[in-house]
C-alpha cells in the first residue's frame, strides 16, 4: 500500500520506523507540524517524525493548516491508499479524511472510548487506571469517535510517570500498526463501533494543570505529580520562587495543608488535607534538580514553613 504518515509527537516515531523497516508498504510522504521554537535558546526544532523522514529521504510536508487548499493538493499528489495518523496535533477535515483510497487510521494512546482527546496518557494516570493501551481506529470527523480496528492493553505501573508510560506505549504502537495493516490488506480488518456512553475525555493540558493544591489528599497529589511528569511538571511556590516537584510519596502522617512538617533529618514532608507528601526530588526555578536531602542542605526549611496555598479549601 502507498501510505502517508502524519504525525508530530514522539509517540509516533517507533511506528514510523517500524513501517519503514518492514518494507511491506511504501511510505510515499510524511506530514508533520512546522518546526517550532524549543529549548532555552528557542531555536526551531524538527519533530522526531521529520528527523526520521529526512534520514530516509522521504518527502516532508509541513503545512500551517492541513485544511488549506495547497496542503490538500499536495496530499492528493501523493496518491495515497492510506494515511496513518499519530499525535499530529491538528484535526483532520473531511476533505483530508476522504483523500486516501482506504481512509485514515489513527494510533490513539488509550483504550477507546476511554480518554478521547489530546492527553490520554496523563488522563489514565490521573484517573488511577490500572491499564491503558493503544487503539487503532478508523478516523471520522468526530474527536476519536471512529470504529475500532484493534486495541492492545498495557498495564500501568504503580509508580509510573506519564513520560515512562508514553515510551512504553510508543513501543507498543509499532507492532499494533503493522498488525492492523496486515488485517486491512488481507480484507480481514474488523470495524467495532465505540460505545459513546462509556466515553471519557482528556482535554489538552495547560501549564497551570501542574499546580499542586495542598488542600487535596496526599494520595491524589502523588498521583498528579506522576501524571504531570515530565510536562507540564508539578509545581508549587516557596516564597516568590517556583518549586517543581519531580517525585514524591504519600505518607499517613498528617499536618496543616501546605506546611512543612517536623520530620527526621533529610526528609521533606508537606501537610495535605489527609496524610502528607514526602518530597523525594525537587527543583527551584533556574536551579538543577536535587534529591530532597541535598536540597535541604542548601535550603533549610524549618517546620511551619508554608508552601503556596493559592487554591481555596474544598467546600
Amino acid at each position: 500500500m502507498r501510505i502517508v504518515f502524519c504525525g508530530t509527537g514522539e509517540i509516533g516515531a517507533p511506528a514510523l520506523q517500524a513501517l519503514l523497516t518492514s518494507k511491506k508498504h511504501t511510505v510515499v510522504g510524511v506530514i508533520t507540524q512546522p518546526d517550532k521554537p524549543a529549548g532555552r535558546d528557542l531555536k526551531p526544532r524538527m519533530s522526531a517524525i521529520k528527523q526520521i523522514a529526512l534520514a530516509q529521504n522521504l518527502p516532508v510536508q509541513q503545512p500551517e493548516k492541513l485544511r488549506s487548499a495547497t496542503a490538500l493538493e499536495d496530499l492528493r499528489a501523493l496518491v495515497p491508499d492510506l494515511m496513518v495518523v499519530a499525535a499530529y496535533g491538528q484535526i483532520l477535515p473531511k476533505s483530508v479524511l476522504e483523500t486516501p483510497r482506504l481512509g485514515c487510521l489513527n494510533l490513539h494512546a488509550s483504550l477507546l472510548p476511554r480518554h478521547r482527546g489530546a492527553s490520554p496518557i496523563h488522563a489514565a494516570i490521573l484517573a488511577g487506571d490500572h491499564e491503558t493501551g493503544i487503539t487503532v481506529m478508523y478516523m471520522d470527523e468526530g474527536l476519536d469517535t471512529g470504529d475500532i480496528l484493534l486495541a492492545q492493553k498495557l498495564a500501568i505501573g504503580s509508580d509510573e510517570t506519564t513520560g515512562q508510560l508514553h515510551d512504553r506505549l510508543a513501543d507498543l504502537a509499532a507492532p499494533c500498526l503493522l498488525e492492523a495493516l496486515d488485517l486491512l490488506e488481507q480484507g480481514n480488518a474488523p470495524r467495532i463501533p465505540q460505545d459513546s456512553a462509556l466515553a471519557t475525555y482528556a482535554p489538552k493540558l495547560k501549564k497551570t494543570d501542574g499546580h499542586l493544591d495542598w488542600h487535596q489528599p496526599a494520595e491524589a497529589l502523588a498521583t498528579r505529580i506522576r501524571a504531570m511528569s515530565p510536562w507540564p511538571g508539578a509545581t508549587t511556590h516557596l516564597a516568590d520562587q517556583t518549586l517543581k516537584i519531580h517525585s514524591a510519596k504519600a505518607d499517613p502522617a498528617s499536618g496543616t495543608p501546605g506546611d512543612i512538617l517536623a520530620s527526621e533529618p533529610g526528609v521533606l514532608r508537606v501537610g495535605c488535607s489527609s496524610g502528607s507528601l514526602v518530597l523525594e526530588s525537587l527543583q527551584l526555578q533556574g536551579r538543577k534538580r536535587l534529591p530532597a536531602a541535598e536540597f535541604l542542605r542548601g535550603h533549610p526549611l524549618p517546620p511551619g514553613t508554608r508552601l503556596d496555598l493559592s487554591f481555596p479549601p474544598a467546600p
